[in-house]
């Protein structure tokens, strides 16, 4: 991407949560702790299913890549937010703010879709088990996530580059967290009448195509489970739909909030906190939610540990 700085604006405030330094530190413990939990459980989850010949399954390969996902979508945003809270220092060059946009619209657009392909998985495994493994091939999956991240990529690149154009020749205060799209717009100088259309039109098309894709696998993973005559079956079917359903929605709705409302009704504080849903929280429930709770991975996880061990006792004794 060649970068053609057009203003005068050299760098950006991040304005955060305020000044207040009591409020600081809580934050910067609060959001370490999370993006902590965030890298421990999803690293750990790709290990293990890297790992794991049991998991080498269509599943759990689209598992890795949304635990990588997470990693990378909040690693965009987290670790320059943290640092603003412990040196006191909020500012952010231009070029590091548009690459900080470049990237979390990549991987939040590429995990969208990535929650759809999964939602697909999970509908031909339950709905039609016979055709499963003749449907599911290991090049679909790998097409499947291939075309994640290039949709991702594609729609990051078209707002940066129209981004490219604008001027910014007055205030450089944004009053957020992170380089949001919406308020770039707001601090121009130019006219931003495309980027906001743009903004609109691909948000509204990326969220509705992907969300409905997804609610569409899971009622038709309902309807399937409402017919089994196994109460057993169909209770863990409906948690484990709950679940999945309730971190896809979280997302989502979060996403939807934050970028299909008119500019008259925007509030600032209201989209900090939707901003906190997908950018900490939803990468750190999601190991939890799609694998930790699930019974094969606890298997594995307790086949990996008893191979640690059974490794270390034979180092000590040939010591």
């Amino acid at each position: 991407m060649v970068w053609t700085n057009h203003s005068v604006v050299t760098e950006f405030t991040l304005a955060g949560f305020g000044d207040r330094p009591e409020l600081q530190k809580v934050l910067l413990v609060v959001f370490l702790i999370m993006y902590l939990i965030n890298l421990m459980g999803n690293v750990g989850m790709i290990l293990l299913i890297n790992c794991e010949p049991r998991l080498h399954t269509p599943m759990y390969f689209f598992l890795s890549h949304l635990s990588f996902l997470d990693i990378s979508f909040s690693s965009s945003i987290t670790p320059k937010f943290l640092l603003s809270l412990l040196t006191g220092s909020r500012t952010i060059s231009y070029r590091g703010c548009l690459t900080q946009f470049y990237f979390y619209v990549m991987f939040g657009t590429s995990e969208a879709f990535l929650l759809a392909a999964m939602a697909y998985d999970r509908y031909m495994a339950i709905c039609n088990p016979l055709r499963y493994t003749l449907v599911m091939t290991q090049g679909l999956c790998l097409r499947l996530v291939a075309s994640c991240y290039a949709a991702g990529a594609f729609n990051s690149t078209v707002h940066t580059v129209v981004m490219l154009h604008l001027s910014f020749c007055a205030s450089r205060r944004l009053d957020h967290f992170y380089c949001d799209g919406a308020l770039l717009f707001a601090l121009s100088c130019s006219d931003t009448s495309i980027n906001d259309v743009l903004m609109l039109v691909f948000v509204s098309c990326i969220v509705g195509t992907t969300s409905m894709a997804t609610l569409l696998s899971y009622g038709c993973i309902l309807a399937s489970v409402l017919q089994t005559r196994s109460p057993r079956a169909r209770r863990k079917a409906f948690s484990t739909c709950t679940s999945h359903l309730s971190v896809t929605l979280l997302f989502y709705g979060a996403v939807a909030f934050m970028y299909m409302r008119p500019a008259a009704r925007r509030s600032v504080k209201l989209d900090k906190v939707a901003s906190i849903f997908y950018t900490a929280v939803t990468p750190m429930l999601n190991p939890i939610v799609y694998s930790l709770r699930n019974k094969e991975v606890r298997a594995a996880l307790s086949r990996v540990r008893r191979k640690a061990l059974l490794m270390c006792h034979r180092h000590r004794d040939s010591l």
